[in-house]
């Protein structure tokens, strides 16, 4: 975040040297300062994730603003009064920090509309719509694709205990341990709550059985590491083709995962 930071202010100045030694050719790059404002809107939505009222953009563009009009006031100090030098910084300002904003919110909606705030996985439409072309490329090969449905046991009882900032530490460690132990071509999703799926392309039953002992082995690790008292449900199906529509599978993958969380009780 401090690199970026450093690279715009750097641009900043950069830009305004230009600016300034230009003036007397005529030669205009004042379209220029957008640039930083649009590459600081840009970086802060993706860092911020739900922090999507950041106040970079209106300080940003108000500092590039000040930049732009003080370069215009030490051309001919003699022709920009102090009332016309705040007035530019102002209505400048304004200006790009509306276009920091709408920027801001564009690439936001960009990287996060199929994507989970807190543990950047794929939420539950992204993940759905990949199981459904799944679905369709099983139909035709006829290979079969796995199905993984998780829920955290425990949960609301280490959320409750030990607040919320752990509980969004455990989910972020279940993130990581589906990541970890899938192959890449497996499409992981936060479906909602402490609920986690995965998706096992042209994955067998028992392929699917070893995915699920290797998730399990993390899991015991990680959760002993952490000290938490929690541990996975893991309720998994094994199909081909589009024989049962997605909300079928869900549900029987759910059913799955429940009755291996009655087994512990």
């Amino acid at each position: 975040m401090f690199l970026s930071l450093f690279i715009i202010v750097v641009e900043i100045v950069l830009i305004t040297a230009l600016n300034y030694a230009m003036k007397s050719s005529h030669i205009s790059i004042d379209v220029l300062y957008c640039l930083p404002i649009i590459q600081a809107a840009s970086a802060k939505s993706l860092l911020a994730k739900r922090r999507t009222d950041s106040a970079l953009p209106y300080l940003l563009g108000f500092v590039v603003a000040f930049a732009w009009s003080f370069s215009e006031y030490l051309v001919a100090p003699e022709d920009i009064s102090m009332t016309a030098l705040a007035l530019n910084v102002f209505t400048r300002g304004i200006t790009f920090a509306i276009l920091g904003r709408v920027v801001s919110r564009l690439w936001h909606e960009r990287e996060y509309g199929q994507k989970d705030f807190l543990t950047d996985l794929a939420n539950r439409p992204n993940w759905i719509e990949k199981l459904e072309q799944e679905q369709l490329r099983s139909e035709r090969s006829r290979q079969p694709y796995s199905l993984l449905y998780i829920d955290i046991d425990r949960f609301k009882k280490l959320n409750d205990t030990l607040g919320h900032k752990v509980g969004d530490a455990a989910l972020n460690q279940v993130a990581d341990i589906l990541t970890r132990g899938s192959r890449k071509t497996n499409s992981i999703a936060r479906i909602g709550g402490d609920e986690f799926a995965v998706l096992a392309p042209e994955t067998g039953a028992q392929e699917c059985a070893i995915l699920m002992q290797r998730i399990n082995d993390l899991a015991i690790q990680t959760f002993e590491e952490c000290g938490w008292d929690i541990s996975l449900s893991i309720g998994h199906i094994t199909y081909i083709g589009q024989g049962k529509t997605v909300t079928e599978l869900l549900h029987e993958a759910d059913s799955n995962m429940y009755h291996v969380k009655k087994s512990k009780q």
